[in-house]
């Protein structure tokens, strides 16, 4: 009874937060206001909240830009947890752009959306992201591709900073900055979540979103690392490689940290 109470509020109040701010949003993409980089941010906290998921920071985000974040890639739920704590646009594949709900979602985020299969079309999107991310825009890109089991980094794909390379020719001093991000989904009712827990939040492609969904909402408390890592300059001479290497690396410790239960004991919750 307590748990139906409490999904009935989730959405009474979600739904409230969307008719406020979705048009808003959209008035603000439609004339592009810089307001659509900001809003995003309020609606998702709302969500995160009324879901039970709880963000807990390690580490800072990078204050130089332009700058591209590299997160490894567990869940839909990546979106809403970084989304929370940052202004920030997504590069997605392009079958994102028909999803049911999150597709509009993303949409509504202006995402990218990358046709890897079309390289005409590619160059094109790549060119948006070098050009958002001049004019100061955070892009988030998930460089395994897919999404994992939260367990741990799947192989990087290094063509996918190919945008990062692209974004030199309009970046201030030459550089860009590319931090990587690492998401660990670590507690479920304040206990380690472990390995068999941890699908409730992950979401990898052979799992159906909707038990998954009901998963994730009859448990409403979860609690997410998110854990900003050092960032890699990206440079003309740089190697497009041994940049995603090094990437890949600084994820993979910092996920593999926060799912044993190491580093910063009291991580502060965002908001």
């Amino acid at each position: 009874m307590i748990s139906w109470l409490r999904l009935g509020l989730a959405a009474i109040a979600i739904a409230a937060a969307s008719l406020v701010l979705l048009p808003l949003q959209l008035l603000s993409l439609r004339f592009d206001w810089k307001l659509r980089r900001y809003l995003p941010r309020y609606w998702h906290r709302i969500v995160c909240y009324w879901l039970g998921i709880r963000v807990h920071v390690i580490g800072d985000m990078e204050r130089q830009r332009p700058l591209m974040l590299a997160a490894n890639h567990a869940s839909w739920i990546d979106i809403l947890v970084l989304s929370s704590i940052a202004d920030v646009a997504f590069i997605a594949k392009s079958e994102v752009r028909d999803w049911p709900i999150f597709g509009h979602f993303a949409r509504m985020q202006k995402s990218v959306f990358v046709k890897r299969e079309e390289k005409r079309k590619t160059g094109h999107q790549v060119n948006e992201i070098a050009e958002r991310m001049a004019g100061g825009e955070i892009m988030v890109l998930f460089p395994e591709g897919t999404t994992s089991d939260g367990n741990r980094l799947l192989e990087v794909k290094s063509s996918l900073f190919g945008a990062a390379a692209m974004a030199l020719e309009q970046a201030p001093g030459d550089v860009v900055h590319v931090q990587p991000v690492a998401i660990a989904y670590t507690r479920i009712y304040g206990t380690a979540m472990g390995r068999y827990h941890r699908p409730i939040a992950a979401w990898p492609g052979d799992i159906e979103l909707i038990p998954h969904l009901k998963a994730l909402l009859a448990c409403g408390a979860i609690d997410v690392d998110i854990c900003f890592g050092e960032a890699v300059d990206y440079r003309a001479d740089s190697n497009r490689k041994h940049v995603s290497a090094t990437v890949a690396d600084r994820i993979r410790t910092m996920l593999s940290a926060r799912l044993r239960g190491r580093g910063d004991p009291l991580p502060r919750i965002s908001g």
